[in-house]
């Protein structure tokens, strides 16, 4: 197995090196972001643990640049940042898994084997349900390519509805993934939402499966 470890602090890199080389793991490292972007690009590796904070190139936008260009390789990030928000983003971006330094190496080491075993996923930087393009980093919405203000909900919405699809989405699922707490919240705030997005994206965009729930229309 060959991995790729993006990090700029030598000991932190050596380290990392000398441990997976240990459990018998191939291990090039790349000390910046745009020489681990290259690498990632054409070492054909089964993995690449990437920091966030690199020079030259954030590994939010190496890997955002990857999925972009439709290059899923398992991405484990490591970084200092802890906040569930600074997850969320390199989540969006494309990576596979995080983990917040300082991290146990017997963690890593099970992570890493976790993304392995998995076949890779696609992670789109983008994702697209007809004429409905949606940004998870940047929140912007396209519609025939005229950007959609949307609120923080109706965007959280628009989201769970457009990774879902085909699929239909239960009033709870929406209810669990934006507001967190489907026992203690509305049901009906649901359609709520949902008619604020009829009337931004068109009537037709989200249908209404009776008994079920919600489904975007192709």
């Amino acid at each position: 197995m060959r991995l790729l470890v993006v990090e700029d602090e030598a000991r932190m890199a050596a380290a990392l090196a000398r441990g997976l080389e240990a459990e018998g793991f191939v291990v090039d490292v790349a000390p910046d972001g745009p020489s681990g972007l290259e690498a990632a690009r054409f070492g054909s590796y089964d993995a690449v643990v990437l920091d966030v904070m690199l020079p030259g190139m954030s590994g939010y936008t190496v890997v955002r640049t990857l999925r972009s260009e439709e290059n899923w390789v398992p991405v484990l990030m490591l970084t200092a940042k802890d906040g569930e928000y600074d997850e969320a983003d390199g989540l969006d971006y494309g990576a596979d898994d995080y983990l917040t330094k300082p991290f146990s190496f017997v963690v890593l080491l099970a992570r890493l084997r976790a993304l392995l075993r998995r076949e890779p996923t696609r992670r789109p930087a983008l994702l697209t349900v007809g004429p409905v393009t949606l940004d998870p980093a940047s929140h912007r919405v396209e519609q025939h390519g005229a950007e959609v203000q949307l609120s923080r909900r109706e965007f959280l919405v628009l989201e769970h509805l457009m990774r879902a699809h085909p699929t239909v989405v239960s009033k709870e699922s929406v209810l669990d993934a934006v507001w967190g707490a489907p026992d203690e919240a509305d049901p009906n705030i649901v359609e709520v939402y949902v008619g604020y997005l009829r009337r931004k994206l068109g009537r037709d965009r989200i249908e209404t499966v009776r008994g079920v729930g919600y489904r975007l229309a192709p």
